[in-house]
């Protein structure tokens, strides 16, 4: 008879187990994933902190040259909405995919080689295949035949233009126009310049859509509803 004592399960079950290696845990991914940040830490002077500003920096620099970019009102061409100092975010992908500027946006575009070496806040008053005439009997501009009442944006005082013109906006370009129209160097005084005054659509860098500082005047732009009303351009060009 064999008398050796065998083990009970509570014997065995009590038996200290091995510590775990929280490295064999891990997976293959895992570890190569913390190692490559620990070796970049590691170059970096200030470690972690360092490595973890520079990702948020190389995320603001995407967001800022494909998404969205603030932009601080230089001039008081766009009051009263728009005043000197204002920041305005303009918006990067509003016409990226397939979309075009409509009458009554507020956009921000390179006017290099069409209104000088910077860039301009203006708002869009016509677009391609757009007749835009000033002015009406009553003094106010007409798009397609139909009369706009700018009352509600146009700086106190001002008339739409104190110059008259008549044009037809060539497709792919914009006819823009500064809200205080006494104090906007715009598609006006541009008429008889290489493009005739209007702004091709490449120009564009988006459409301005938050004023975001100072905080006091913290809104958001809308497309006035004059310029939903407008008909659209004889050829079918809607706005």
């Amino acid at each position: 008879m064999d008398t050796e004592e065998q083990p009970t399960e509570r014997d065995r079950s009590s038996r200290p187990s091995a510590p775990e290696d929280p490295s064999a845990a891990a997976g293959p991914e895992e570890r190569s994933r913390f190692s490559l940040a620990d070796r970049i830490s590691a170059w970096l002077p200030g470690g972690l902190i360092s490595l973890a500003l520079l990702l948020c920096l190389v995320f603001l620099l995407l967001l800022n040259t494909f998404v969205v970019q603030p932009f601080q009102i230089p001039s008081g061409s766009m009051e009263q909405g728009l005043r000197i100092g204002d920041r305005v975010l303009v918006n990067k992908v509003a016409y990226r995919f397939g979309a075009e500027p409509r009458r009554g946006d507020v956009v921000v575009f390179d006017g290099t080689g069409y209104f000088g070496d910077a860039d301009y806040i203006k708002r869009v008053v016509g677009v391609g295949g757009d007749r835009v005439v000033c002015c009406d009997e009553d003094g106010r501009i007409k798009v397609n035949g139909r009369a706009v009442d700018e009352s509600t944006f146009l700086f106190p005082g001002d008339s739409p233009s104190s110059v008259p013109f008549e044009v037809v906006v060539p497709s792919g370009t914009l006819f823009l126009l500064g809200d205080h129209r006494g104090d906007s160097s715009d598609s006006r005084d541009h008429l008889g310049s290489p493009g005739g005054g209007m702004v091709p659509l490449r120009a564009v860098v988006g459409r301005a859509d938050w004023i975001v500082w100072p905080r006091a005047h913290w809104t958001r732009l809308h497309r006035p509803a004059a310029y939903a009303r407008v008909p659209a351009a004889v050829g079918g060009v809607h706005g």
